[in-house]
């Protein structure tokens, strides 16, 4: 029997063309007017242009999510673009736990965007169902392998505390090198900076699709 929640089989469904096709033509979070209008690339002027051709190099469904702001700032979001290519492609953290520090982050944001869109590249990058599901009810996963208990209490502490302590900084040291402790630290910050712009920007999950957190939830 598969005991994957229906859940994360349809959000998995749903983000299997990459990351951005999960985020593209999100809804405002409220009935006014969208903040940053949907682009398009015919609407691209010369500077937004070649930014614009490459997302949808990598993009199947269009401008969407943190590109439909940012290429608002061509210049900037070329940066990001690189940083975020980076992050996702090139990174020395491996896939399952570097898309588990996404996820820790989205957690701690509700990020609507975030989390649809990451949990189920976390899922098929191998992150168990069970975590994702004790992560997005707001609880330490209870079953974690060493390098994932890691990822998670580096990121918490980090976050929460503003600070890596001795003790967590030890067990890290176990687990990955330098160049793994810096992509790992720089990712989680990046998608804190990613989550402040989706929110900022009111973006959120397609219309046809419910988002993850509900109101009331913790």
């Amino acid at each position: 029997m598969n005991s994957t929640p229906l859940w994360l089989t349809s959000l998995t469904l749903a983000a299997a063309g990459g990351w951005v096709a999960a985020t593209m033509f999100a809804a405002p979070a409220t009935s006014r007017e969208p903040r940053f209008a949907q682009l398009t690339m015919d609407q691209l002027d010369a500077k937004q242009k070649p930014l614009g051709e490459q997302i949808m190099k990598v993009s199947s469904v269009g401008i969407g999510g943190p590109y439909n702001p940012m290429i608002r700032s061509p210049v900037l979001g070329q940066r990001l673009f690189d940083l975020f290519h980076y992050l996702r492609w090139e990174t020395s953290v491996p896939t399952k736990l570097n898309e588990f520090a996404i996820l820790i982050i989205g957690r701690q944001w509700r990020s609507q965007v975030e989390w649809y869109a990451h949990a189920p590249l976390a899922a098929k990058a191998g992150l168990s169902p069970d975590i994702i599901a004790e992560l997005k009810a707001n609880k330490r996963p209870a079953k974690m392998a060493e390098d994932e208990a890691v990822v998670y209490d580096f990121v918490t502490e980090l976050t929460t505390t503003k600070k890596v302590g001795d003790e967590t900084y030890a067990r890290a040291k176990k687990v990955f090198n330098d160049q793994q402790i810096v992509d790992l630290t720089v990712v989680a910050g990046n998608y804190v900076m990613v989550a402040m712009l989706l929110a900022m920007a009111e973006e959120t999950v397609p219309p046809d699709k419910q988002e993850p957190f509900k109101p009331g939830e913790p």
